[in-house]
Formats: C-alpha cells, structure tokens, sequence
C-alpha cells in the first residue's frame, strides 16, 4: 500500500487504512498479539521494546508451541473456557527484571458471539503503578514529556 491510498477499511465507527492501523498498533504502549480460532498466531505488533520477543517465524504456529512447556496447560485452560464462553477474560501480573508486567488476555466475538480468537495485550505497568497525585492534562508540558 502506497501513502497515497487512502481507501479506508470500514470499521464499527469510522474507516481508517491499513497503514494507518498498523501505525496505531505499533504505537500502543503494549504488546499485541492474536490468536484465531484455530489457536494460530496470525499477528504480533512490532513495537521496539517488545516485552516478550517475537520472531516473524511465530506466524502461522500454534499459540501453545510458543510458550515454555511448563505455561502450556495454563494457555490450554485458558482458551478452552474462552471457546466455551466461560470466560471472556483473564489476567495476570508478574514481576521481570524489575518491571511489573500486566498481561491480559480477552476472548473475541463476532455479532453472533462466535469465538473468533485471543487478543494477547501485554504492558510493562512500572511507570503507571508508581503514579501518585495527578497531572492536568494542560500540565503536560511542565515535566518535559
């Protein structure tokens, strides 16, 4: 796609390009992957800090030959519910290499309420979880951010 094709995608609220999407994936402050229905990993955002790596070769594998054996049943508990429509949810937290790392993981439905697959959305929350106070948003510019 060039810059100057500027057909839009049609969205539930507005239309945007497909460079214009994946500029605001890759801009997000986390990680994104997808998983579809199958459990086949279709899409990772290529953010610069990526906190968990992802090699383009993770395209097209099953999601739960992409994590350490021993997380495997967790995944596999994790999108049976999901495909049931037990949970549409989970999340977790850890601490790695002195971040808090939240991950959460949503199960994603089509009109009919189909399970179409696992949005896998992984932020490094250090900064947010040492916030205190507030900042207006016309204070922005005091801090230099």
């Amino acid at each position: 796609m060039t810059s100057d094709d500027r057909t839009g995608i049609p969205l539930n609220t507005g239309a945007l390009t497909a460079e214009q999407i994946d500029l605001m994936l890759r801009h997000l402050p986390v990680d994104i992957s997808f998983v579809d229905e199958t459990d086949t990993v279709v899409y990772y955002s290529g953010t610069p800090e990526r906190i968990f790596p992802r090699t383009p070769g993770v395209i097209g594998r099953k999601v739960q030959n992409c994590h350490p054996p021993k997380s495997v049943d967790v995944v596999e508990r994790i999108l049976k519910a999901f495909k049931a429509g037990e949970r549409d949810a989970a999340e977790f937290w850890i601490e790695l290499r002195g971040r808090f790392v939240h991950i959460r993981y949503f199960a994603l439905r089509d009109k009919a309420g189909t399970y179409r697959g696992t949005l896998e959305v992984t932020q490094d929350a250090t900064a947010v979880r040492g916030l205190r106070g507030e900042r207006r948003l016309l204070d922005w510019d005091k801090e230099g951010s």
